[in-house]
């Protein structure tokens, strides 16, 4: 059995909003189920353990998918989300692939924790698939490759767009923009229309742009890992 890591964010506070975030719910959802109806072990992680907050607005009628509702009516599933390890006692040794969930909760804590960083690097230097959807491929501002470089310097990549941003209005609320930072750490970014499914794979980096893509970063996860 396949054994892939989950991390979700801890942060709750959109910025100086007033307004609460935290991880998208389809994000963890449909990449959860798709992988553990095939057999795979998940376990989930967050920077401070215990429940990660979820994104208020992700539960929101427009934004419930069968995945989602499955979640809400999955008491085994939502006890695993109440008692996430924490970030700091997860070892990448013990797993086949790591997986970050977006919503805005990450841009301000699991983008600049060193243990997320580390982690990540684990991963990718025992050839392990880091895969992130939305806006979960900010958590690589501060990862770098075993040269030092940034590891997405030189890579396909993909991620929530600054149009998406805008179309939410959060453009001025975020600490940063991913596809902006993406690109500044030298990734070769593309994207698809605002909303469209997609992702990428670049070796054992796969990126999904946005909430519609998380299944699909989920399957190539899984091709790799078979």
């Amino acid at each position: 059995m396949k054994n892939v890591l989950f991390v979700l964010t801890s942060h709750d506070k959109l910025g100086n909003t007033g307004e609460k975030t935290g991880f998208w719910v389809e994000e963890f959802a449909a990449p959860f189920y798709l992988l553990k109806d095939k057999g795979v072990n998940v376990t989930l992680a967050s920077p401070k353990g215990g429940q990660p907050p979820i994104d208020p607005k992700s539960n929101e009628p427009d934004f419930q998918t069968p995945a989602t509702k499955r979640y809400f009516e999955d008491k085994e599933t939502m006890e695993l989300m109440a008692n996430t390890k924490k970030l700091t006692e997860v070892n990448a040794d013990d797993f086949d692939a790591v997986f970050y969930p977006g919503g805005h909760g990450p841009l301000w804590d699991l983008a600049e924790s060193e243990t997320s960083a580390t982690l990540i690097e684990s991963f990718y230097s025992s050839n392990k698939p880091v895969a992130a959807v939305c806006h979960a491929p900010g958590v690589f501002k501060n990862v770098k490759d075993q040269n030092g470089e940034p590891l997405v310097k030189g890579k396909q990549v993909t991620g929530f767009t600054n149009t998406e941003e805008e179309a939410v209005q959060l453009t001025d609320v975020v600490p940063f923009l991913v596809e902006d930072m993406l690109k500044e750490k030298g990734g070769v970014y593309s994207k698809k229309d605002d909303w469209s499914e997609y992702a990428i794979e670049d070796g054992l980096l796969i990126t999904g742009q946005n909430p519609a893509s998380s299944e699909l970063v989920a399957e190539m996860l899984l091709r790799r890992l078979n």
